[in-house]
């Protein structure tokens, strides 16, 4: 299974909840699968995705706000995870789709290959962290909790098609969704 695969198992979940999705081919992807003004497509700002849902999940709270973000860009910004979990938002999902590599720049290897997410998120204090094929995830997103899922996937990327909206437009159409 690669990232796309995994996208599609995550999206056919997926019903009114806002989802904030990380730079490059998972936008692309995510926009290909099943484009929706309820998805937010990250342009040009690896590893922020967990900050800009953070700073959703506080000003929505009856709002479920679910994270596609990558290994690489979880790594670039691990500092988000304390921040994360110290304001405890009952109402995030953070998925980080883990192919050991940073797929948008040419599929070098990250770290993750010598890391275990799930741990670093436990280590942190989710107490609701899980690797994806340990859960049904639709449960998941039907329970008010902080949750961590780490998605295991092989390396690669699809050929989907650039995101056709400027960032102001994929900001506008958000902003007129979540008002």
């Amino acid at each position: 299974m690669q990232r796309r695969d995994a996208i599609e198992n995550i999206i056919k979940n997926i019903d009114d909840e806002l989802v904030i999705c990380n730079i490059g081919f998972p936008s692309r992807e995510l926009y290909d699968i099943k484009d929706r003004d309820e998805n937010f497509y990250m342009i040009g700002s690896m590893g922020l995705v967990s900050s800009i849902a953070l700073g959703l999940a506080i000003s929505k709270p009856d709002k479920k706000i679910v994270i596609i973000d990558g290994d690489g860009a979880f790594l670039m910004n691990l500092g988000s995870i304390a921040t994360i979990f110290s304001q405890h938002p009952d109402n995030l999902v953070w998925i980080v789709i883990n192919n050991e590599a940073y797929g948008s720049t040419g599929n070098q290897e990250t770290y993750a290959k010598n890391l275990d997410l799930k741990e670093i998120a436990k280590g942190v204090g989710f107490e609701n962290s899980y690797n994806l094929e340990d859960i049904d995830f639709k449960d998941v997103l039907n329970k008010n909790e902080l949750t961590f899922i780490n998605y295991n996937v092989k390396a690669g990327n699809s050929k989907a098609p650039i995101i056709p909206f400027t960032p102001i437009q994929i900001k506008n159409r958000f902003m007129d969704v979540i008002k």
